[in-house]
């Protein structure tokens, strides 16, 4: 069977993240979507996203094929369901499609002929932007307890204070020594050829992925995730970090989500609550305007390759967009646009030349081409984003 992981409705939700990547390609709790999908389903899983994005994320099509509405994590009973799906079936949760079977000549989908069957469980769904650290706690137990199943971890070395030991996981080639894990809280999870510095703290749920590091006295919070690759320092509290993304000095970053590329300068901080204890709202790119998270901790929300310098403050609820670059004294305010280039006095303009200069020096010191895929996607996301900049 064929199975193909699709957008759905909750893509624009999820700006500036998809503006770069599939649903199925967002970061939260151990894996990605799409990696626990094909843990589960035992598959390699192509998806349908923009067509911009179609080069680097490319849909394969076979004569049966599985559709699966990406913002559904899978769990025992969920993936059951859709490994049994046949022709004419179709998996719905209320009134929201969670899978559906389909044929290459199918010309087109109407459920009214389908026999539906309805999924009543609970079940993790990633619908805002807010829900990656706001879920992550659950993402990081359920990717845990599936990860560690019947598997036996790396022995905790002596000099690592440790609680909890048995909800603690370390893969082959990680390295920790001098470090306090206290899993009495919520799982920890240290991925393969990771790095823990020592000094440092954690409390779970955490997740370190593969190739990441936490630098030497670093404080962490549950429930945080750092992405492979990434590096962090300082003060981390329920947050995700997607891959090859650097906050690594002094300064906190809390209820946040980093995506990829991103680096934050030293003694940057975020704010996670604001002065008046009140809800929180967010920039909406559906709306044009702010949302409400119903959430009174929520801190920043930064685009893949978005850069800060030292000493940056972001208010409580700022969204960043694609590619910017922010410095200087003062707030920014609290929707920069991508492709932005300034602070608190104001934005001009980063154009596409100069950023795609440093995309290609910060890619190429991790071995990788900025090619011309990459290019063509964040000039679409540069055409896509200039109603709001406002030079």
């Amino acid at each position: 069977m064929n199975y193909i992981l699709f957008d759905g409705p909750v893509r624009n939700a999820l700006l500036p993240f998809t503006f770069t990547r599939p649903v199925a390609d967002i970061l939260v709790g151990i894996m990605t979507i799409r990696q626990k999908w094909e843990r589960r389903l035992g598959s390699t899983i192509t998806t349908i996203t923009e067509d911009y994005l179609s080069e680097k994320f490319p849909m394969v099509e076979m004569e049966e094929n599985v559709m699966i509405n990406a913002a559904y994590l899978p769990n025992d009973t969920l993936a059951e369901m859709v490994s049994n799906l046949t022709t004419n079936q179709a998996i719905f949760k209320g009134e929201d499609v969670v899978a559906f079977f389909a044929s290459e000549n199918q010309e087109e989908v109407d459920f009214d002929s389908y026999e539906i069957i309805q999924y009543n469980d609970d079940c993790i769904t990633i619908e805002h932007t807010w829900d990656i650290f706001s879920k992550n706690d659950a993402a990081i137990r359920q990717d845990f307890d599936f990860l560690t199943e019947d598997r036996k971890s790396q022995p905790i070395p002596k000099s690592v204070n440790v609680i909890a030991p048995e909800n603690i996981f370390i893969e082959e080639g990680a390295k920790l020594e001098f470090v306090t894990l206290n899993a009495s809280n919520g799982p920890i999870y240290i991925g393969k050829d990771s790095e823990i510095m020592e000094g440092t703290t954690i409390r779970g749920p955490f997740a370190l992925c593969e190739n990441a590091m936490v630098k030497m006295s670093a404080k962490v919070y549950g429930a945080t995730t750092v992405g492979p690759g990434s590096r962090i320092g300082g003060e981390v509290k329920n947050s995700v970090l997607f891959a090859n993304s650097n906050k690594g000095h002094e300064g906190f970053l809390g209820d946040s989500v980093l995506g990829e590329w991103c680096n934050i300068g030293a003694d940057s901080n975020n704010s996670n609550l604001k002065n008046n204890y009140e809800e929180v709202k967010l920039w909406s790119y559906e709306t044009e305007g702010f949302a409400k998270t119903g959430l009174q901790f929520c801190g920043l929300m930064m685009g893949d390759h978005s850069k800060c310098g030292i000493n940056t403050m972001f208010n409580t609820g700022t969204v960043v967009g694609v590619s910017a670059n922010i410095f200087g004294s003062g707030f920014p305010r609290n929707f920069v646009p991508s492709f932005s280039w300034g602070g608190a006095a104001g934005f001009t303009t980063y154009v596409t030349k100069k950023a795609f200069e440093t995309a290609r020096l910060v890619l190429s010191r991790r071995n990788i081409d900025f090619d011309e895929t990459e290019q063509a996607i964040l000039e679409h996301v540069f055409e896509e984003t200039k109603k709001w900049r406002k030079d």
